[in-house]
């Protein structure tokens, strides 16, 4: 083999393995919707509720769930080692939350009727003056789980 055909062949590898590396990198997620489960062991496929946002959210089943499932609730933010004096785990959430005030700024964690002022909404959306944008080190929370923390402060915070 000459080395012009040995440089070509080792070029086009290249260039497949990259293609590929790119198509498996961008096959992820058209946009803010989950289908739910995973389709189980062999079974039927979906399982699952997909994620929408709700005009009225519990926040046992939706808000603790976004909690949950972000991560939010491990030892090292806000589970056992309580960063911020925020306790995010399940039975204890809400008391941390509603109507307490912040310990980096002044402002009240969850204000029910007004998401605009929370600070959970201001901390998740990045318009803090203090600290970061939160989950800290994560992605964005999608519009889905934004918009479900929105509408369940707008709607008074219960604890349902």
């Amino acid at each position: 083999m000459s080395r012009s055909t040995f440089g070509s062949s080792i070029l086009r590898r290249s260039a497949a393995m990259a293609t590929v590396l790119f198509l498996a990198a961008c096959g992820g997620s058209d946009g803010p919707t989950d289908p739910g489960g995973d389709g189980g062991d062999g079974g039927g496929g979906g399982g699952g509720t997909p994620r929408v946002v709700k005009a009225n959210p519990a926040f046992g089943a939706d808000i603790q769930e976004i909690f949950e499932r972000r991560g939010c609730t491990a030892s090292g933010c806000h589970g056992s080692a309580q960063s911020a004096g925020l306790d995010l785990r399940n039975g204890t959430s809400y008391g941390s939350l509603v109507n307490v005030v912040a310990t980096s700024e002044p402002i009240i964690r969850v204000i029910p009727n007004d998401a605009q002022g929370s600070y959970l909404v201001i901390k998740v959306e990045g318009r803090q003056t203090v600290g970061e944008r939160m989950p800290r080190g994560g992605t964005p929370l999608d519009a889905i789980d934004l918009g479900n923390i929105r509408n369940w402060i707008d709607t008074g915070a219960p604890n349902n």
